[in-house]
C-alpha cells in the first residue's frame, strides 16, 4: 500500500499527497514504513487491511491489484 494507491491527504514530507504508483518517503529499504504506529501515519494507512484479495500472494501481484482498484476508484 505505500505504492501502488494513491494517498490524497498531506503527510509529513508530501504536502500534497502521494500519486499513485509512487513510493511513499517514509518507505524505508526493507518496504516497511517508517511511520508505523505513530500519530503522523495517514488515516488512509491505518485503515488499510491487507488481504489475500487485495494483496495476493506476492509482492509484484499486490502491486498490481491495489493499482487495478486505485484505477477503478476514479
Amino acid at each position: 500500500c505505500c505504492i501502488a494507491p494513491r494517498i490524497t491527504t498531506a503527510l509529513p514530507g508530501m504536502p500534497n499527497g502521494k500519486p499513485a504508483g509512487v513510493a511513499c518517503v517514509h518507505l524505508d529499504e526493507a518496504f516497511a514504513c517508517r511511520l508505523f504506529g505513530s500519530p503522523e501515519r495517514p488515516d488512509f494507512c491505518s485503515r488499510f487491511a491487507p488481504e489475500t484479495a487485495v494483496c495476493g500472494s506476492s509482492r509484484e501481484e499486490a502491486l498490481g491489484l491495489l493499482a487495478l482498484l486505485d484505477t477503478a476508484s476514479l
